[in-house]
C-alpha cells in the first residue's frame, strides 16, 4: 500500500530558497508581471481580516500591520530613487530568483516560467533573466488563463492569455550570428504561428506567443553578434520577432494580394484593430505596431484618426469623427468619410466620394470587411461596416462586389 506523502508549505523569499543544490525534479512559477500589479497593496485588504481570524494560529505571519513591502519585486519602488530605482530593483531580484531556481534543480529537472506583459521592456528583463540563470527556454506555449469578463479586459486592451515557458538547465551555445539567427525566428515563429492560427489565438495575445517562440531560438546562445562584431542586445531580437509576427498576421488577416496595394497607415489601422479592437494603449505599445508597418507615430498623433491622450493613443473610428473634419486621402479616412454618409442616409454622395478616391474596387470592401470582423459584435464601428457592406446604398457598387472570402 502507497504511504501518503504530506505535504509542506513552507513561507520563504524566491531568492533566498531554504533547500539544497539539485533537490527538485520541478519547479513551477508565476512571477510578478513587472509594473502591472500592485500585489502588496491588494493584499493589504486580505491580510488585514486574515490576521483578526487566524493570526493567533500563524503569529510569525502576521507581525505588521500590513503586509510587508520592502523586499516584493515589483517595478515601483517604494523607497528613494522612484520607478528607475524600482526598475532596477525589478531586474535585480528576478535575475536572483530564477538563479536561485536554477540552484535547486535537479540537472534534469523542468522549471515552468509563467509570464504576460504587453511591453517590451517587460519581456527583455524576464528573458535576460531567465538566460543568465543558465534557464534555457526549450518550448512556450499560449494558455487562456483569464476571464473575459474581468474588469479590466473591459477597460483596456488587457491580455487573455499567459505564456508558459518550459525551462531546462542548460549550457548555451557561446555565439549566434544574427543573420542566422533572424533566419531560424522567421523559420519558427512562421511555423508555430500557422498553429496558432487555427487554434483561435488573436490579437495581443497572438504577438505575446510569437515573442515566446523567438526566445525559444535565441536563447540558445550566450550572445548573438553580427559580422562586424556587434553584440545584438535581446530588444533588438525582440523589434524583429514583432516585425515578423506584423508581416505574418497581416497577411492572414488580408490576402497577400490585397496586403500589396494597402498604404502604411491603412495596415497600421487593419493590425491596430484586430490586437486591441477599440481599446485605447500605451504609446509605446501603439508605436512599436506602428514602426513594425513603416510610420512614424509621433508624426501622425492628433492628425487623422490617430489620437493621443497623455501617454495613451487611441485609434479613432467613424463614429468619433466629423466628416467636415476628415481630409485625408488614405482608405481608412475615406472609409471612415463613407461610413459617416451611410448613416446619414446620403447614398448618392457614397457613389461620388468613392469613385473620387479610386476606391470603387474589391480591395476596399475586403478592408472593411476585415475590419468588421477583428471588432466585437456591439461594437458601433463594426455595425456602421456591415450595414454599409449590405449593398443597400447603390447598385453600381453591387459590380464591383464579388464574393470577398
Amino acid at each position: 500500500m502507497k504511504k501518503h506523502v504530506i505535504p509542506k508549505v513552507v513561507q520563504a523569499s524566491a531568492t533566498e530558497l531554504p533547500y539544497p543544490d539539485n533537490y527538485f525534479d520541478a519547479v513551477f512559477t508565476d512571477p510578478p508581471y513587472y509594473d502591472n500589479v500592485p500585489y502588496s497593496y491588494l493584499s493589504d485588504f486580505f491580510y488585514v481580516w486574515l490576521k483578526r481570524s487566524i493570526g493567533d494560529l500563524y503569529p510569525e505571519l502576521f507581525t505588521t500591520p500590513l503586509t510587508p513591502k520592502s523586499k516584493e519585486i515589483v517595478a515601483y519602488s517604494h523607497k528613494e530613487g522612484g520607478f528607475e530605482a524600482g526598475k532596477k530593483y525589478f531586474e535585480e531580484m528576478l535575475k536572483k530568483a530564477f538563479k536561485e531556481i536554477s540552484r535547486v534543480l535537479k540537472p534534469n529537472g523542468i522549471a515552468t516560467i509563467v509570464y504576460t506583459h504587453k511591453s517590451t521592456s517587460g519581456w527583455e528583463t524576464l528573458v535576460n533573466s531567465l538566460l543568465e540563470s543558465n534557464l534555457i527556454p526549450m518550448a512556450s506555449w499560449p494558455i487562456e488563463t483569464e476571464m473575459k469578463a474581468r474588469l479590466r479586459a473591459k477597460r483596456s486592451a488587457a491580455l487573455a492569455s499567459s505564456i508558459y515557458f518550459v525551462c531546462k538547465k542548460a549550457k548555451r551555445k557561446e555565439t549566434g550570428w544574427h543573420s542566422q539567427v533572424k533566419e531560424e525566428i522567421r523559420k519558427r515563429v512562421y511555423e508555430k504561428l500557422d498553429e496558432l492560427w487555427q487554434e483561435g489565438i488573436t490579437g495581443a495575445d497572438f504577438f505575446i506567443a510569437g515573442i515566446g517562440l523567438a526566445i525559444e531560438v535565441f536563447g540558445k546562445y550566450e550572445k548573438v553578434i553580427d559580422y562586424k562584431g556587434r553584440v545584438i542586445e535581446t530588444v533588438e531580437l525582440l523589434d524583429y520577432t514583432r516585425r515578423v509576427i506584423t508581416e505574418y498576421a497581416i497577411k492572414r488577416i488580408l490576402h497577400e494580394e490585397v496586403v500589396a496595394e494597402l498604404s502604411p497607415l491603412t495596415r497600421f489601422y487593419v493590425l491596430y484593430r484586430w490586437t486591441f479592437g477599440e481599446h485605447k494603449v500605451h504609446f509605446d505599445e501603439a508605436r512599436k505596431i506602428a514602426q513594425s508597418v513603416g510610420i512614424d507615430l509621433t508624426k501622425e498623433w492628433n492628425r487623422g484618426f490617430i489620437h493621443k491622450e497623455k501617454e495613451l493613443i487611441k485609434v479613432l473610428g467613424p463614429q468619433d469623427r466629423k466628416i467636415e473634419e476628415i481630409r485625408g486621402e488614405d482608405m481608412i479616412d475615406v472609409m471612415h468619410k463613407v461610413l459617416i454618409l451611410w448613416k446619414l442616409g446620403k447614398r448618392d454622395e457614397i457613389t461620388k466620394t468613392l469613385e473620387e478616391a479610386g476606391m470603387m474596387k474589391e480591395t476596399f470592401f475586403k478592408v472593411a470587411q476585415a475590419i468588421a470582423s477583428s471588432l466585437p459584435d456591439d461594437s458601433k464601428e463594426r455595425k456602421l461596416i456591415e450595414g454599409f457592406l449590405s449593398g443597400k446604398f447603390d447598385s453600381r457598387r453591387r459590380s464591383v462586389q464579388t464574393k470577398l472570402f
